[in-house]
């Protein structure tokens, strides 16, 4: 079943919270037919789970809009898990208040149009549902209610909306650029708790970097990324992780940045000077402008291996 499948996927992003990963994972075996029952099985693992994991949730399902399921599929997940509500309760006290959260932060996230609660609002439900769909309409009614549905679990750190922390992310990278305080910057990072999130912060970094186009900045930026790791801020994972995001991205990047490519070669010798790029990143660096990402003192290991990669 696919419930079954979806379930090692989902338990897999509340250890990781990578909603990229979990997407690719849920296209490999997701037909556009029966996608609406990960949307179903996302709340109901989420039910069983804490407060922290509903509001990851969420954000999972913000995120797989568009590109798992659409708000049609969203749609009817609710209506499903609204049919079940009663059982749900059962093993679930709070599922009614639970479920009602999700439906309005689905609202606020732009993911179920508004209507859609209107219309459950005046269908034939059972209590249980009646109460959820009631609470979610108080919630969407509140002054500033959209606002507020960001924090509706109650949750910061990790767990936050993830266009909050990147607006966070490039709000630090600013400040710091502007004040030049290094200690101050990792301090920051530290304060955001989300280490699971940490590629996000390097791969807005590097992007900083390649649509600036000023070599002080370039290096300012450098020795950022070069702290995060010698402080071990940053895991080799998540550092990788963001550098190959950015790899990944570069036929878009170089649309809006049409240096990009330029920029990328020198940025990665710069940093390989700083601190040794990992063999998953040096595996996929473009050929097209690519150099030898030779560090003093490397004995040439680094230039043969970009040989053997041009070959």
């Amino acid at each position: 079943m696919l419930q079954r499948k979806s379930e090692p996927v989902i338990l897999e992003y509340f250890e990781h919270g990578d909603t990229n990963a979990a997407a690719e994972e849920f296209l490999d075996f997701v037909t556009a037919a029966r996608s609406h029952l990960v949307c179903e099985t996302i709340v109901e693992i989420a039910l069983d789970h804490k407060a922290m994991h509903c509001e990851m949730a969420s954000v999972l399902i913000s995120d797989l809009y568009g590109r798992v399921f659409s708000a049609k599929d969203i749609g009817y997940a609710f209506e499903r898990l609204l049919e079940k509500l009663p059982d749900l309760v059962l093993d679930t006290p709070d599922a009614a208040l639970l479920l009602s959260n999700f439906i309005a932060r689905c609202v606020a996230d732009d993911c179920l149009p508004p209507r859609f609660v209107q219309a459950q609002a005046a269908a034939a439900l059972s209590a249980p549902a009646r109460q959820a769909i009631h609470r979610a309409e108080t919630l969407l009614s509140m002054k500033q209610g959209l606002v507020r549905l960001d924090n509706i679990w109650g949750v910061g750190g990790g767990i936050r909306p993830v266009k909050s922390l990147i607006r966070q992310i490039q709000l630090l990278l600013k400040e710091y650029l502007t004040s030049g305080e290094l200690a101050e910057a990792m301090r920051c990072v530290r304060e955001l708790e989300v280490p699971h999130f940490h590629h996000e912060l390097v791969y807005e970094t590097i992007l900083l970097a390649l649509e600036t186009i000023n070599s002080g900045v370039e290096e300012q930026l450098c020795t950022f990324l070069a702290e995060l790791r010698r402080c071990c801020i940053v895991t080799p994972d998540q550092m990788d992780r963001g550098f190959i995001r950015v790899l990944e991205d570069m036929n878009d990047i170089v649309l809006d940045v049409p240096l990009a490519y330029i920029m990328l070669d020198r940025f990665l010798e710069r940093c390989q000077t700083r601190f040794r790029l990992g063999d998953n990143v040096l595996k996929r660096v473009p050929t097209r402008g690519r150099k030898r990402f030779v560090s003093e003192g490397d004995g040439g290991a680094i230039k043969d291996h970009a040989l053997k990669l041009r070959e």
